[in-house]
């Protein structure tokens, strides 16, 4: 009786391994992946931030050290086209890189970052009442 059960569970696993590796599909193709034209993933910006400081430098490269190329002041609205984090002493600083008014690295703390134009301009009206 033991021998008829191990003989099945065996035969059952050795089903079941098979099923699986034909599952697996060696000869597959490969779909592309084409974000949805809505998704932040397809825009060539990030998002849009309005600068809360009363005025900010904007650098070169993101970075404290770096020279300053202008400035910006409060209720100012930039498109953001990249973000990153960059390490220091005490942690990370994230930086973004705006493309309109001022083309350089702001760090990011000096703004609020909204979805689209609309909603950055109406804060900043708000802002500069």
């Amino acid at each position: 009786m033991r021998i008829v059960l191990i003989r099945g569970f065996g035969q059952l696993l050795i089903l079941l391994c098979i099923v699986l590796l034909s599952g697996c599909g060696i000869n597959r193709e490969e779909i592309p992946v084409n974000p949805p034209v809505t998704s932040p993933l397809s825009r060539d910006y990030i998002g849009f931030g309005v600068i809360t400081d009363s005025f900010t430098h904007v650098t070169a490269d993101p970075s404290d050290n770096s020279n300053t190329i202008g400035y910006l002041r409060r209720g100012s609205v930039v498109r953001i086209i990249r973000r990153q984090s960059v390490r220091t002493a005490s942690g990370f600083i994230s930086w973004v890189l705006t493309d309109d008014t001022q083309y350089g690295w702001l760090k990011e703390e000096v703004m609020v970052i909204y979805e689209n134009e609309s909603q950055a301009k109406t804060a900043s009206e708000t802002m500069l009442r």
